[in-house]
């Protein structure tokens, strides 16, 4: 039966709009690249993971300078919410607003931190956050209260948590997508950027998902690599090509939803350029595939020889001392635990035998230290050959460097004589964004306050490629709010009639 929306992508986006969608009784179809991830000796072996890359896919993209390298994204039911660190942030209220920073000026927003507070309560609700509210001077307002209460600090991040006090900061709790307990059950190990095939971890598959497909109406297709949208001269997006077990298949729906995740939208809509779109599907703006943002993130390693840390998932609290301007400072950016690094997981990022990295890791506590990348329409995803080309031109690097400083300066001063530091590299995936960006202006933007094409009224995207500008904190939660937003105005203006 022919679907009334088709939705290309299970991500966070795409599992959110499919949940909000679903009660109207619509017929819903998600096509997503991927497979299910099934539960394996290697889900929580960290040597496979970090070390083998079992779960990374055989991908090559090119650099800016035209050289392959693997981007490290996940293709699977959820996308790449199955790995992510379940860190639930909203963007700060002055995230949506102009900000000056070293590296320049964000252009703000087209909608303000108010209109999408509603959607942020529905999502925390959605994704069963686990929050604390009154710990964090940036918080914005809440409307209402965390339905779960925060994921307990373990006991040397209890201590921890004292010590960064006593330095001086105002550490926070970081709303977490996670059910301890049950994650626990399943084995004695963090859940940053391990898969999830028990259930435990909040991502858009086990809530998003699952909502959805309790209706009738909704159906998932996986396997199924979409390779163009279909356009017409009439202004509307008819439909979607799709590969599956080496066959081609085409099919139309009233609506086509693009939620594949910023690098491959950008790619898809490129690539489906034809005689009526030589620049590519909802690119009039030419700004398809521009202003490609990556945060400027940083692993912290604080050591003292005498303190250990016997911590499992260690990632609890979080610290924004530097996110905002304070006074003669401008903006620098967000801290927060690193999942628990262990000795296998520090042998695969260094050159150390595993010996000695697990003798640093039993006294090591892992910070994240993470700074906003400025849009700039330079910094592009573009498809040469069949091939998509990622030149990220990295921005705001001296605002990440002196928050890199300020936080070993604090670790110091809370006894740590030794604090180690290791910036994530240009082929590292840090919370892609920005490459169908949302505005006012169909000159100068892709999508509009609904995320609705402003080239083909029956296309919307609702992933991270929307994001105006990246903020410094984790786009997960931010990313299902807006595509709660979008569903809405879909049933108010498509499904009304």
């Amino acid at each position: 039966m022919k679907p009334d929306v088709v939705i290309v992508g299970s991500g966070m986006g795409g599992a959110t709009l499919a949940a909000a969608l679903a009660p109207t009784g619509r017929r819903i179809l998600i096509l997503e690249r991927g497979e299910h991830l099934r539960s394996s000796p290697n889900d929580r072996d960290a040597r496979a993971i970090f070390g083998d890359g079992i779960f990374r896919p055989d991908e090559k993209w090119l650099d800016g300078s035209g050289q392959l390298f693997n981007p490290g994204n996940y293709y699977n039911v959820g996308g790449n919410s199955k790995f992510y660190g379940a860190a639930l942030i909203r963007y700060r209220k002055e995230d949506f607003d102009e900000i000056e920073h070293i590296g320049g000026k964000t252009p703000g927003w087209p909608i303000s931190y108010d209109e999408l507070e509603r959607d942020y309560q529905r999502a925390e609700a959605l994704y069963e956050v686990r929050g604390m509210l009154g710990e964090d001077a940036t918080e914005p307002p809440h409307s209402g209260n965390y339905t779960h209460g925060a994921v307990e600090d373990e006991a040397d991040i209890a201590q921890l948590r004292k010590w960064l006090k006593q330095a001086g900061l105002r550490p926070s709790t970081i709303p977490l997508g996670v059910d301890i307990d049950h994650w626990l059950t399943a084995g004695q190990t963090t859940w940053d950027a391990y898969p999830n095939t028990c259930g435990g971890k909040m991502d858009a598959e086990t809530c998003g998902l699952a909502a959805a497909l309790r209706h009738d109406n909704v159906s998932l297709e996986a396997g199924c690599r979409v390779v163009e949208i279909s356009a017409k001269r009439s202004g509307r997006v008819t439909g979607v090509r799709y590969e599956k077990d080496k066959k081609s298949f085409e099919i139309s729906a009233p609506i086509i939803v693009l939620a594949a995740g910023a690098v491959q939208s950008a790619a898809l809509l490129l690539s489906s350029a034809n005689e009526n779109y030589p620049a590519g599907v909802s690119n009039g703006s030419d700004q398809v595939g521009r202003n490609f943002m990556n945060h400027n993130c940083s692993a912290v390693l604080a050591l003292h020889p005498l303190r250990r840390n016997r911590s499992v998932y260690q990632k609890t609290l979080m610290v924004n001392d530097f996110y905002l301007s304070n006074g003669s400072e401008l903006p620098m950016g967000n801290i927060q635990m690193l999942g628990k690094i262990t000795g296998p997981i520090l042998a695969a990022n260094s050159k150390l035998p595993e010996w000695l990295a697990g003798m640093v890791a039993a006294r090591s506590f892992d910070f994240y230290a993470m700074s906003e990348d400025l849009p700039n329409p330079e910094s592009r995803v573009t498809v040469s050959q069949g091939l998509i080309k990622l030149d990220w031109q990295r921005s705001n690097w001296t605002a990440h460097e002196n928050l890199v400083a300020a936080l070993k300066k604090s670790l110091r001063r809370a006894g740590f004589p030794i604090v180690l530091s290791r910036a994530f590299d240009r082929k590292t995936p840090s919370h892609q964004c920005g490459t169908a960006r949302m505005g006012s202006n169909p000159k100068t933007s892709v999508v509009d306050t609904f995320c609705r094409s402003h080239d083909h009224k029956n296309l919307f995207i609702v992933d991270a490629s929307v994001l105006p500008t990246s903020a410094a904190v984790n786009p997960a939660l931010t990313i299902a709010a807006l595509a709660l937003r979008a569903g809405r105005h879909i049933i108010e203006t498509e499904f009304a009639a």
